[in-house]
């Protein structure tokens, strides 16, 4: 009781010497869409599985028509129920001016299509306004981590992974596409490669 006084008491101290400005939550439109671009990529995760999982039945002579007939139609029930969600999450978008101005805008950029912008933008979206591109970063575990054994061996950097894993994955196959279509985005990764830097993005 006595510790939770003790914070209690810092962090009234803190705030009246710092002033921080008071928080003002995220619309509620964008906390919706939000909501729906992380279940769309939960449901194309889900997706891709179920079609590895088709391919793997396939492949064997063994295995009894009813349970390829039960994964293609998991699949068809995927896909319509992303599709679904894909139009309402349009919808959200359209009815905001800003909203559908960095949504044309991120499509614009080589590698980046409709379902990876929808991704992103549902992320940064709710994130402040004033956060500065290392802080972004950070917030994706993006940033990089030194990899060290003792005190006199370093090992190859790698990114943190300590942030959202949904902004990080929304982010890998538009990263991995530009690379090839892109020249800017091509030598970044050459150079990268050539320190000893890892070009994968774990999930």
């Amino acid at each position: 009781m006595q510790n939770r006084r003790h914070r209690c008491g810092l962090l009234a101290e803190f705030s009246e010497r710092m002033a921080p400005r008071l928080w003002a939550p995220p619309k509620a439109q964008y906390l919706a869409l939000k909501d729906l671009g992380r279940q769309i990529q939960r449901l194309t995760r889900d997706s891709v599985r179920a079609k590895n999982r088709l391919h793997a039945f396939k492949s064997k002579q063994s295995t009894a028509s009813i349970l390829i007939e039960d994964v293609s139609e998991s699949i068809q029930h995927y896909e319509k129920r992303i599709a679904r969600l894909t139009q309402a999450a349009l919808a959200l978008i359209s009815q905001d001016q800003a909203l559908q101005c960095h949504f044309n805008n991120m499509q614009a950029e080589k590698g980046i299509g409709q379902a990876s912008a929808i991704s992103i933008l549902a992320e940064f979206v709710v994130l402040p306004n004033e956060m500065k591109a290392k802080q972004v970063s950070r917030h994706a575990g993006m940033d990089v981590k030194l990899s060290q054994s003792g005190s006199s061996v370093n090992g190859a950097s790698r990114i943190s992974k300590a942030g959202n894993a949904y902004l990080r994955s929304a982010l890998y196959m538009p990263a991995i596409s530009a690379s090839q279509h892109d020249e800017h985005v091509k030598v970044l990764k050459d150079t990268l490669v050539l320190r000893g830097g890892d070009e994968k993005i774990p999930d």
